[in-house]
């Protein structure tokens, strides 16, 4: 079983940029379709983006297109998530996850059914 760690959350101005990072563990995740989701106290958790076990596809919510960029290094076993101009309303716990079967489409809508989530990293979007 893969261990996923999120990091590089915080406190960051509107129009700023972050870069949130998932360091996996256990096992390569190089075979893998991987994804960042989101959520808010009392609101279901929403899908931000995936990407493919090579990189070469790469999905987004609409809210989040053209602003920030999913991209991994397997050789590091890490994916990342560029927030780049961020506005209040992604305030969020960003979860990373990865899932043995489903496709970095399938994710899109199949979120509940993922194997390996890590605890998440709060991102703070002011003023």
């Amino acid at each position: 079983q893969v261990q996923l760690v999120e990091s590089g959350g915080g406190m960051v101005p509107a129009g700023g940029s972050l870069r949130l990072a998932c360091a996996a563990s256990g096992r390569t995740i190089s075979n893998y379709a991987m994804g960042w989701f989101r959520k808010a106290p009392g609101k279901e958790r929403e899908f931000v983006a995936s990407i493919s076990y090579n990189g070469k596809e790469n999905y987004y919510a609409d809210s989040v297109k053209g602003r920030f960029t999913i991209s991994r290094d397997n050789a590091k076993n890490t994916m990342y998530l560029q927030m780049n101009s961020p506005k209040p309303e992604d305030t969020d716990v960003y979860y990373c996850a990865q899932d043995n079967l489903l496709s970095a489409r399938a994710m899109i809508t199949m979120g509940n059914q993922l194997d390996a989530w890590g605890q998440g990293t709060q991102v703070t979007v002011s003023l």
